[in-house]
């Protein structure tokens, strides 16, 4: 199968990354979003994206072009029929997940392979929603996607042979992204262990072990982390974190997943991270530290 066209669902941080990857790969992109304006703001996000790039010398203004020019807007999941590919970035929201893929089931042919990138939520159930549960596979790309080269490719119980396949292939040499195999387990295996990770920074920040600061910095310069846990923590979203903690809370019930209760006060309060400026250290609108 020949992959030209992949259809983007969600243009949040996660389907910022993957259309600006797909496109940087030189395949064409569909991406969607709930409202014009939420769509505007993401292209808008790819933009900032790309110039900090010229920013290093690590692109020119014309590759940023031909990037852009990958990228087309859709206007409903109806233009998704045209595409070899749908992936699905929208918030970790099982419920809303399972009525995007209910409607796809509807408008892609069954040859057109439906990835969820979910990071804990189940793609078993997600593809029962689907009358061709076969074509349905996980598909968790890691933030920020353009750097970080592996895509955790998740089978669900019903995922076929040809599909897995195929999306490996697509994995492999459409996007040059190491590809491993994963059996559906909450969490998979990067999920699983980077939330108990920043669960366990979180309990020694809340215990008064050490700052935030000498606690990422520990970790960064210690074991050669791009980010502290806590850092991590505000770019993936104190309530993303949050809500992947207590899904796989429930489905282990191990206590090491229960979210710290640091963690609950501050989404309670407003303070996500990058998405909102503020988290366990400050950000300006372009997500740089300040």
């Amino acid at each position: 199968m020949v992959f030209k066209t992949i259809g983007v669902v969600g243009g949040g941080t996660m389907g910022q990354g993957i259309s600006e990857m797909l496109a940087a790969r030189g395949l064409e992109v569909l991406l969607l979003e709930k409202t014009v304006e939420k769509l505007d703001r993401a292209l808008e996000q790819i933009q900032v994206s790309l110039d900090k790039q010229i920013e290093r010398w690590a692109l020119t203004e014309a590759e940023k072009k031909l990037i852009l020019a990958k990228i087309k807007k859709a206007d409903s999941l109806q233009d998704m029929a045209e595409c070899d590919m749908v992936i699905e970035t929208i918030t970790e929201d099982l419920n809303a997940k399972k009525h995007v893929f209910f409607q796809l089931n509807q408008i892609c042919n069954p040859s057109i392979i439906l990835a969820t990138n979910t990071s804990t939520l189940s793609v078993t159930e997600i593809a029962a929603i689907t009358t061709h549960p076969q074509r349905v596979i996980g598909l968790h790309f890691l933030h920020p996607v353009a750097k970080v080269n592996l895509v955790e490719i998740i089978r669900a119980m019903k995922t076929s042979d040809e599909t897995f396949e195929q999306t490996r292939r697509f994995v492999d040499e459409f996007i040059h992204k190491k590809g491993i195999s994963v059996n559906e387990s909450p969490g998979f295996i990067t999920s699983r262990l980077i939330c108990t990770l920043i669960n366990e920074a979180l309990h020694t920040l809340s215990e008064g072990v050490a700052t935030a600061e000498d606690i990422d910095t520990a970790m960064r310069i210690g074991y050669d982390f791009k980010y502290g846990p806590l850092e991590m923590c505000d770019r993936f979203g104190l309530d993303a974190v949050h809500d992947a903690l207590e899904g796989m809370f429930r489905d282990y019930g191990d206590i090491k997943y229960r979210p710290s209760f640091l963690l609950k006060k501050m989404v309670r309060t407003g303070h996500l991270g990058v998405k909102t400026g503020e988290g366990f250290f400050l950000y300006d609108k372009d997500g740089d530290r300040l």
